[in-house]
């Protein structure tokens, strides 16, 4: 996750987006632990963890180790959690076996997103091996927020599966969030790089009753999200390494 989004004061704790955001990832959790094998989480681009630690909450004793993998933890933070079950490093773990690799919003930031994806590949040995990816849809909604985050491209669905599968990633599924906030968010967007808004996150804090009433409207489009292959606001990718 982008640390970035958190400046203006967002909780990922509450904060609708992250909230619902983390549903899809909880349920094809549940559909990789369903091969009886515990998992090791691989989170790259962790930042604060949220997510990963949203699935030790959820699943616990089903998970074997979970590895938050960010260069910008310092050596303290990296020293502080060595050998622990939630284990901050730099480095994807050289071997990976029986994990979920997951990223969130990550491969929109690289230069090479197909490097990154190949050195996952690489890393994971055996055919019990899960991957669930999401980044930002659509070029059209490409603004200010984007620039401010550091985003070299959006994607589409053609997009973001023809670099899983030119890395060697199977059993790839793929689909839209948000997609009953599209047209919102394409007509603000476009508002405002017609004004020629500065880069700046759109991400901040609601109101509790705004908040609780954006939760359930995207809580509930999650339970049906994986078939939505129009368009939202994200992309995901998931399926096996």
């Amino acid at each position: 996750m982008d640390l970035k989004e958190l400046e203006n004061g967002v909780n990922p704790d509450v904060h609708w987006y992250y909230q619902s955001k983390k549903l899809p990832l909880l349920r094809y959790t549940q559909r990789a632990l369903a091969a009886g094998q515990p998992l090791t989480i691989v989170d790259i681009g962790s930042g604060s963890g949220f997510f990963a630690l949203e699935l030790e909450k959820k699943f616990g004793d089903k998970l074997r180790k979970i590895y938050l993998v960010d260069t910008g933890y310092s050596a303290e933070e990296m020293a502080a959690t060595q050998g622990q079950k939630v284990e901050k490093v730099h480095a994807i773990p050289a071997r990976i076996e029986n994990g979920l690799v997951i990223m969130m919003d990550v491969l929109e930031h690289l230069e090479s997103d197909l490097a990154m994806l190949q050195s996952v590949k690489a890393a994971c040995v055996g055919d019990n091996n899960y991957f669930f990816i999401t980044v930002p849809a659509f070029q059209s909604l490409w603004s200010g927020h984007d620039v401010f985050l550091g985003h070299y491209r959006r994607y589409r669905i053609p997009m973001l599966r023809g670099v899983l599968r030119q890395a060697g990633f199977r059993q790839i599924s793929n689909y839209y969030l948000y997609g009953g906030l599209f047209p919102l968010v394409w007509s603000v967007r476009q508002f405002n790089n017609l004004r020629g808004q500065d880069a700046a996150s759109n991400m901040r804090p609601f109101h509790p009753l705004v908040n609780r009433i954006l939760l359930g409207l995207t809580s509930l489009e999650m339970k049906i999200a994986p078939a939505n292959k129009l368009f939202g606001v994200t992309c995901v990718g998931q399926g096996k390494v």
